[in-house]
């Protein structure tokens, strides 16, 4: 795997934000994180070097995941993003038009996050 690869991993809950940090951080994965969207947005946004995937919660402060992955998909078209939620099947449908590339249900398998990302990068992301 590429050291070199960055994930911008959004989500509210702390925990989840440290435990997914930690979990990609040992497979040799440059993490960025933020605990709203507002705050991941102006992360990617002032980011010096690509990010070449996005995690978000769909259910936060601030801005939600579901616009977050809008403004993504709209200013960064070539930067897949994985939505994860807790919330059932309306925000799943939510992220599906919002154009998330990955949408997983909490909680989650962490390998099946994982083997997602890497997809993703083996698909043609950056």
């Amino acid at each position: 795997m590429n050291p070199t690869h960055r994930l911008l991993i959004i989500d509210d809950n702390e925990e989840v934000l440290e435990a997914l940090g930690d979990f990609f951080s040992n497979r040799g994965y440059d993490i960025l994180s933020a605990t709203n969207g507002k705050d991941g947005l102006l992360i990617l946004r002032e980011s010096q070097l690509p990010i070449d995937v996005v995690i978000t919660d769909l259910v936060m402060p601030q801005i939600s995941g579901v616009a977050v992955i809008a403004m993504v998909k709209e200013k960064y078209p070539d930067i897949p993003v994985i939505a994860i939620t807790g919330w059932g099947e309306s925000p799943r449908i939510l992220a599906s038009q919002a154009k998330a590339d990955l949408v997983l249900e909490k909680p989650f398998d962490l390998p099946a996050l994982s083997q997602g990302v890497a997809d993703l990068l083996s698909s043609g992301a950056r």
